[in-house]
């Protein structure tokens, strides 16, 4: 599929602006508001260039550029902050290879040992029906295609699962509605300002199958690695076609007027509203899935962007917003998955990603 059949309207991250104020950490350590600190150094590059990202930890003082720490820090965070040597920063701790642990963490309705055959044999008698001359016109989104190997399915959803607990979040892959955030009946696509795609029935169909698949544990062949650079990361376990859906951005969907201070690096856009005090954004902190752990590229090199293989679209999914990512060419076992964080625009800071 040609990159531009995707293109429509995909987004940043967030368009929600960097807070307005930074943390004590930063301000008043490396503008006045404490004297020695004025004249702080980077730990890692030994410069005190762009100090107002320089970040002091808070019980040693050492100073770290954002984008000189490993993983890169988007923005100063909210509160203490501390330097990966006084916060003891260790690999993530496992979670458990049992497949009742798994399955209750997940919620899966049948057995992982739960075979696919039926629904491969559907998808094939669906292909032998279909024109060709149709299938050139429109291309369509593929199904994922699970890994055979059960025991290799629990791996992958333990990968996820360990990622999940470190991190606090909860797994969900729904949007979610909670009290004090955005109801249900404020995410509607014709309030869209800039347009979006319309998802097709089909289409449509594909996305719900692939939710159903994953119920009953027939997982995505995508496993999240924890890299000393990039942090959690995501990379494929098997070969991925092009057009395949790798999953659904999901998380609590709130207003973007309350987070507009949110110093959070991982909320998407959901809704781009005409009416800015509408517009919508999926914010994973607290419930949300592997989409959260897929990194975006340094879109300011070449070999940054040679990286991309995903792209992430926003789609009018019977009248509501909803955003997948979407593998924009074949990617191979082993590869790890990108997409640009960024839309039109290009305010995203990924000038400084791995």
């Amino acid at each position: 599929m040609a990159p531009t059949t995707l293109k429509s309207t995909f987004r940043r991250r967030t368009q929600a602006p960097k807070p307005s104020s930074l943390s004590s950490s930063a301000t008043t350590k490396t503008q006045g508001g404490h004297g020695d600190y004025i004249d702080a150094c980077c730990e890692e590059c030994g410069s005190g260039e762009v100090p107002e990202e320089l970040l002091l930890c808070d019980k040693c003082d050492r100073g770290f550029h954002l984008f000189c720490l490993r993983p890169i820090l988007a923005c100063v965070p909210k509160g203490l902050w501390f330097c990966p040597s006084c916060s003891n920063q260790k690999k993530p701790k496992r979670f458990p290879l049992i497949q009742t642990k798994i399955v209750d963490f997940f919620r899966i309705q049948r057995s992982p040992n739960y075979r696919q055959k039926p629904f491969c044999d559907a998808r094939k008698k669906r292909k032998r029906s279909g024109s060709i001359v149709v299938s050139k016109k429109k291309r369509k989104l593929l199904v994922f295609n699970p890994t055979e190997d059960p025991e290799r399915r629990l791996e992958q959803m333990a990968s996820l699962a360990t990622a999940l607990t470190d991190t606090g979040t909860e797994f969900s892959n729904e949007l979610t509605y909670m009290p004090g955030m955005a109801p249900r009946s404020a995410n509607r696509a014709f309030q869209e300002r800039e347009g979006m795609q319309v998802l097709s029935r089909e289409d449509t169909e594909t996305l719900n199958t692939c939710k159903s698949m994953m119920e009953r544990g027939e997982w995505p062949p995508l496993l999240v690695v924890f890299d000393p650079c990039e942090g959690f990361t995501v990379q494929a376990d098997r070969f991925i076609k092009d057009l395949t859906i790798i999953t659904e951005y999901t998380g609590d969907v709130d207003y973007l007027k309350n987070r507009e201070e949110d110093d959070g690096d991982s909320m998407m856009t959901l809704l781009s509203a005409k009416n800015p005090s509408h517009s919508l954004v999926i914010c994973p902190d607290k419930r949300g899935n592997i989409a959260r752990f897929i990194n975006g590229i340094n879109n300011h090199t070449p070999d940054g962007k040679k990286k991309q293989n995903l792209k992430c679209v926003r789609f009018n999914v019977d009248g509501e917003c909803r955003v997948l990512l979407i593998a924009i060419r074949d990617i191979s076992k082993g590869e790890r998955l990108y997409y640009d964080y960024n839309g039109y625009e290009q305010e995203y800071p990924t000038q400084h990603f791995v």
